[in-house]
């Protein structure tokens, strides 16, 4: 029994020590360590600050993006130009106490050696009132300021933009450069300055002050890298002073000027109503002639002697590999042969000097038919790789090496049976396919002039080559090889319908071709389901 008993004792003895236990409440808040003293009657002013309620509202929402998330506590909200100091929104675990001390007043009973003054007791009480789970912190500090001038035509502006002033926006103007960056400030303040920092050596001009002219406005938004970083700075290497002479004062002056800028180059462009075409290189390419390789310019001379216009792919087929990455890489050599056309029936094709398609119906030959297949790769490959995997042929051949090798360099050809990985673009005069040569070999539908769409043929002839091309192409796509049985058909069922059809058979899903002028996949499909018949 006396064993049971001291157990017992032992164990309320134990539960007396442990502290009691107590829920939290479920009450988030959210608190800011502002670095500054805050009244009670100061609150409003704290809140400005920091961007007003709605800026804290924002950074403390649990779905806020990073930058929404940032603080930033302006010591002068007023100013636009003041620097802020950055805060960081952090993740607690505090818990909000709120302390409450009474103080209790206990008079004693008068004995004979007391004098019965009252004795002061305190009593304190805490409540948890919720949780911290997010902590506004500053850790940095404001150690700059600026104050830009109130007069300058900036200030104004910025001023303006604040208030959403109509008038003051736009009643501003750039000031002139006057290159006048540094003058003498009567208005600074005296101060003990050493004259070797001035650039002085009398002693009487040490309480000289030189201001600047730059008009250094601080910028919109500053960065938030508060630790200072080595920028080792370096002036431009290309940078090389030359002289100049200026058009007001009549002197000499000197400027920096960077020799290392990159110079565009690139054929001259000229458009189907332009009247007239190019003879000569531009002068800033004539100017580098020598600096490159003459017997790539020889042979693209050779090239353009022989046929007058060549899109870029065929071009670059009557070269190695090595010599069309030469060619594309110096952005030089092609302007120095011939233009390019940026729109009409020789878009994009690059054309002789001197040679104007337009007014040679033999140019016919040479007008270019493009079919957009949205299925290609997007990356455009190197030369080398896209002779290597740029052909496939749907019928299988066993072929040498030698054979391989030509047929690499024949993707700008077009026979009905090869397929190229990239964009169907060619010329009429690349088209082997014998169907095909034959609609474009015909003689009876040819324009008396040039149209910009059409080119030299008539438009029902033009568009009849297409849908033969574009039912082959897009046959290829899918593996297999259109007959010119199915050609046929094609071309009666265009002569009947509204629109050509580009398909002969319901558009694969995923197929999103399109050609100049071609009718949109949809509206494609509904015409092999549906087609509507033309009253005659």
């Amino acid at each position: 029994m006396e064993d049971s008993n001291d157990a017992e004792a032992s164990t309320l003895t134990k539960s007396q020590k442990c502290a009691p236990t107590h829920e939290l409440p479920t009450a988030h808040i959210y608190s800011i360590e502002y670095p500054g003293y805050v009244r009670p009657e100061s609150v409003s002013r704290a809140i400005h600050s920091l961007g007003g309620q709605s800026s804290i509202d924002r950074a403390f929402r649990r779905s806020a993006p990073r930058e929404d998330s940032l603080f930033e506590l302006n010591l002068r909200p007023d100013n636009p130009f003041s620097h802020p100091l950055l805060g960081d929104l952090v993740p607690t675990n505090n818990i909000l106490l709120r302390v409450v001390k009474r103080k209790l007043k206990k008079r004693p009973p008068p004995n004979d050696g007391d004098d019965g003054a009252e004795t002061v007791e305190g009593e304190y009480t805490a409540v948890a009132v919720g949780v911290i789970p997010k902590t506004a912190r500053f850790r940095s500090m404001a150690d700059f300021q600026y104050q830009p001038a109130q007069d300058d035509p900036l200030s104004k502006l910025r001023g303006a933009m604040a208030t959403l002033d109509v008038d003051g926006i736009r009643g501003y103007h750039f000031p002139q450069e006057t290159e006048d960056y540094t003058t003498d400030d009567p208005s600074a303040m005296d101060v003990d300055i050493d004259p070797q920092l001035v650039g002085r050596s009398h002693p009487e001009a040490q309480h000289s002050t030189q201001r600047s002219n730059l008009r250094l406005f601080p910028p919109p938004i500053f960065s938030r890298q508060g630790i200072p970083q080595n920028y080792n700075f370096k002036a431009n290497p290309m940078s090389t002073v030359t002289t100049f002479v200026d058009e007001k004062t009549g002197e000499e002056e000197e400027r920096l000027i960077n020799k290392g800028r990159w110079k565009g180059f690139g054929p001259t462009s000229v458009s189907f109503a332009e009247k007239g075409v190019p003879t000569k290189p531009p002068s800033n390419v004539e100017e580098v002639r020598n600096q490159y390789d003459q017997s790539l310019v020889q042979k693209l001379e050779e090239l353009f002697r022989t046929r007058p216009i060549w899109t870029r792919a065929a071009l670059l087929n009557q070269f190695t590999p090595a010599q069309a990455r030469e060619i594309q890489n110096s952005k030089v050599l092609l302007p120095l042969t011939c233009y390019v056309f940026g729109d009409g029936p020789w878009r994009d094709t690059m054309v002789r000097f001197g040679f104007d398609p337009r007014q040679d119906p033999q140019a016919r030959f040479y007008q270019k038919l493009y079919f957009r297949n949205l299925n290609h790769p997007i990356g455009r490959a190197s030369v080398v790789s896209r002779r290597r995997e740029g052909r496939t042929s749907v019928v299988p051949i066993n072929r040498s090496s030698a054979e391989q090798a030509r047929d690499d360099r024949r993707s700008h050809i077009f026979d009905g049976v090869t397929l190229s990985s990239d964009t169907a673009a060619f010329q009429l005069c690349d088209i082997t396919d014998p169907m095909l040569k034959e609609m474009i070999d015909e003689e009876e539908d040819i324009r008396e002039s040039c149209n910009e769409r059409d080119g030299w043929f008539t438009s029902r002839a033009l568009e009849r080559i297409k849908a033969v091309l574009r039912h082959k192409f897009f046959a290829l796509l899918e593996d297999y090889v259109a007959t010119d049985e199915e050609c046929l058909k094609l071309l009666e069922q265009q002569e009947g319908t509204k629109a050509i059809r580009p398909f002969a058979r319901r558009p694969r899903p995923g197929k999103h071709n399109m050609a100049k002028g071609a009718m949109p996949v949809e509206d494609a499909a509904v015409h092999l389901s549906t087609p509507t018949l033309l009253s005659r």
